[in-house]
């Protein structure tokens, strides 16, 4: 198959260095385009990134020597690639317009960016929960006035490790949930070179975060009307959302009531079987498993299943009954793959099987 042409708008970021990564040998997009603010115009993404590469592999080979152009510049990067991937580094609503530009040159943009969640006509996806809301596309595109461009967004990375569990509980109703979450310190875009004060240390506070982590499961959950996404109102979500020091892996301590009884065998089964459209569709990204059990006390653990099946697996453990809640779990998630950009890839491949992203 001839591979689409994609490009990176913030390339030079830790989440583009992650797509980077990711589609340097993708099977399906070819990697043509790298855009970064003005500063990193005509240089090399060698020397764009120069000091601040922050991936635990090298820089690809076939990377290094590519032009970077200016993220700003939307008809000349439009030209060269058939749909991008955005994880600019600017203000919401900047974010925003140039989405939206980008857009209306008939290229799909495909956001790793928060903002265009509440964008009623744009879809946010977990591509195994709710890959129908793409479907809200043909009717953002008619606001837009294009043919094919259009914005999809992936959700926050904090609700990864919970919300596919709560998903496959659906058949037994859960109505309330507490949920906190330890945040791995490269959501912040950072490492621990970059970010001292956090060996050691524990931030009980990351700006926003909790209102994402109990606002945009509702929207995953919610149905399309009248040409925009409506909320869902199934399950009630309260959050606490905390910086750890540890750089890759999101960690949920959840506890959930439901209105119909489960038994601890019912519950682990309809996890262990869970699948969706990559599953079923044998995407690239797709982790063969999308959600895997840990018998085990002291699992999931950072250090051992983060990275599980391509950093794209959601893991859960410690399944218990509760005295105050019916249930509570322990989920991890991978924050910069299956949270970031990893999700923004598998979303891409999402709307390329269902015909959405094409050729020019």
């Amino acid at each position: 198959m001839k591979k689409l042409r994609t490009g990176i708008l913030g390339a030079t970021g830790m989440v583009g260095q992650r797509f980077i990564t990711l589609l340097a040998d993708h099977p399906w997009f070819e990697l043509t385009t790298l855009a970064a603010s003005p500063r990193s115009e005509g240089l090399t993404y060698e020397q764009a990134v120069e000091g601040r590469w922050k991936m635990d592999v090298p820089i690809p080979e076939k990377v290094r020597g590519m032009k970077v152009m200016n993220v700003n510049d939307v008809e000349k990067v439009a030209e060269t690639v058939d749909f991008v991937f955005s994880a600019v580094d600017m203000k919401k609503e900047e974010i925003k317009a140039i989405e939206e530009a980008y857009a209306k040159t008939e290229t799909p943009v495909v956001s790793n960016n928060s903002a265009h969640r509440w964008t009623p006509d744009v879809p946010m996806v977990i591509p195994e929960i709710n890959s129908d809301h793409y479907k809200i596309i043909d009717e953002q595109k008619k606001r837009l006035g294009t043919k094919n461009g259009f914005i999809a967004v992936k959700p926050n990375c904090s609700i990864q490790s919970y919300v596919p569990a709560l998903e496959a509980w659906m058949p037994w109703e859960p109505y309330e949930a507490v949920i906190t979450t330890y945040q791995a310190i490269s959501g912040a875009g950072k490492d621990f070179k970059s970010w001292p004060e956090m060996v050691e240390n524990l931030i009980p506070y990351i700006g926003g975060e909790e209102a994402k982590s109990e606002d945009e499961p509702l929207k995953i959950w919610g149905h399309i009307e009248n040409g925009e996404i409506v909320k869902g109102d199934q399950i009630n979500i309260t959050c606490q959302c905390l910086r750890v020091p540890v750089l890759n892996g999101h960690t949920a301590a959840c506890f959930v009531k439901f209105r119909k009884k489960a038994t601890k065998e019912e519950l682990i089964k309809a996890l262990e079987e869970y699948k969706g459209f990559p599953q079923e569709n044998d995407l690239p990204m797709a982790p063969a498993q999308f959600i895997k059990y840990f018998e085990e006390d002291d699992r999931p653990q950072v250090k051992l299943d983060v990275d599980r099946d391509k950093g794209m697996g959601i893991s859960i453990g410690r399944l218990r009954e509760d005295k105050i809640y019916d249930w509570k779990f322990i989920g991890l998630s991978h924050n910069t793959l299956r949270g970031a950009a990893g999700g923004g890839v598998l979303g891409a491949e999402t709307l390329y099987k269902m015909g959405y992203i094409k050729e020019k």
